[in-house]
């Protein structure tokens, strides 16, 4: 009864064309952020906030990265764990090297870090594409990992080969360290989330998103009607290494605060956002989010359920949490490869036209 146009006018092209066309769409959205910066920290616990808030957050970031270059650009990338450790690595060094930066401008430029070595792994699709393209990228996963397991000054000839955030303040408040507050994490990751989710919004709507689905579409094409698929790829693996180097270096410094590359950015990382985009909705921002929050909330909530409800072994709960997200890429591959996305595009049409058939 809520969800309705009726009495919803529009009296320009750009409110038709905005991103949230219904009034009831903007006021949730105003109201759920608001909640979300407002009230959430407040109310949650530190056990929920370390467990799903801050990690959601930070993948979703992951997320959004990878979904741009795959989802809208259909350049497959099995590399994302990889391109993490670069902006993981990147903040250490300078957080070591300029004790006086800022947490946001060490993160922002972690991010171009990571953008510049993903435009240069991305330099073989503009000659290679699909399942060889996967090859590729996985290759310079297991090239990154090697090479910040092996070269010293990476991680400043540390004996353990560990690395370790430095103690960062903003505004007076520590925001890296081990007597951070959650609802501090938790605020300053959800800055950059929405920061970066507007922009994402903006890239995809806009000229250059139009040329990524033109790639994704039909290469060909879209270079016969003057797409340059040079240009637009490699803005597309520009932009994804952007984000996905800034969740590297928030999930290094703000969630972790120490890492050692081989366990935390191997392989299942990669497949791990992976995962998240397939489940969550290929080519939409909202999947983006929808894929990261199961694929975090999933362990959470097999622990409290059967681990501490009905006390299944911790190896058990563990291998069916695995057989549970094979399933679901299994049937939304089949089923609605669109993902949980359009599952949520469909639910709003129909409430639209309830209690009428569609």
């Amino acid at each position: 009864m809520l969800y309705r146009e009726a009495g919803d006018f529009k009296t320009s092209y750009a409110k038709d064309d905005q991103t949230f066309p219904l009034a009831f769409d903007r006021r949730a959205y105003w109201a759920l952020l608001l909640v979300a910066a407002v009230a959430l920290p407040f109310l949650v616990t530190d056990y929920w906030a370390n467990a799903f808030l801050v990690p959601f957050l930070i993948y979703a970031i992951a997320a959004l990265g990878l979904n741009i270059l795959t989802g809208y650009c259909g350049q497959v990338s099995l590399g994302t764990g990889g391109f993490m450790a670069v902006g993981a690595y990147a903040s250490y060094k300078l957080m070591t090297a300029f004790p006086w930066m800022d947490m946001i401008s060490v993160t922002l430029l972690s991010g171009l870090v990571t953008a510049a070595v993903c435009v240069l792994f991305g330099l073989p699709s503009l000659r290679i594409k699909g399942f060889y393209l996967a090859v590729a990228t996985l290759a310079a996963q297991f090239f990154l990992v090697w090479l910040f397991n092996r070269v010293g000054w990476f991680y400043n000839y540390s004996a353990s080969g560990q690395i370790n955030a430095p103690v960062r303040e903003l505004f007076g408040i520590p925001v890296t360290g081990p007597s951070v507050a959650a609802s501090t994490q938790y605020l300053f990751c959800l800055g950059f989330v929405v920061v970066l989710a507007w922009v994402a919004r903006n890239l995809t709507r806009g000229a250059l998103g139009r040329q990524w689905m033109a790639i994704r579409d039909m290469d060909i094409a879209a270079e016969i009607i003057g797409v340059n698929p040079l240009r637009s790829k490699l803005t597309a693996f520009a932009v994804s290494g952007f984000f996905v180097g800034v969740s590297g270096g928030l999930f290094f410094t703000i969630y972790l605060g120490a890492v050692e590359v081989g366990e935390v950015f191997g392989i299942q990382k990669s497949f791990l956002v992976l995962f998240m985009v397939i489940i969550g909705g290929l080519g939409s921002i909202l999947g983006s989010f929808l894929g990261a929050a199961f694929l975090v909330l999933l362990p959470v909530v097999l622990k409290l359920v059967g681990v501490d409800l009905l006390g299944w072994p911790t190896d058990i709960v563990a291998h069916l949490n695995l057989v549970i997200v094979g399933a679901l890429i299994v049937m939304f591959l089949i089923v609605e490869p669109h993902g949980l996305a359009q599952l949520w595009r469909l639910t709003k049409e129909k409430l639209r036209l309830w209690p009428f058939p569609h």
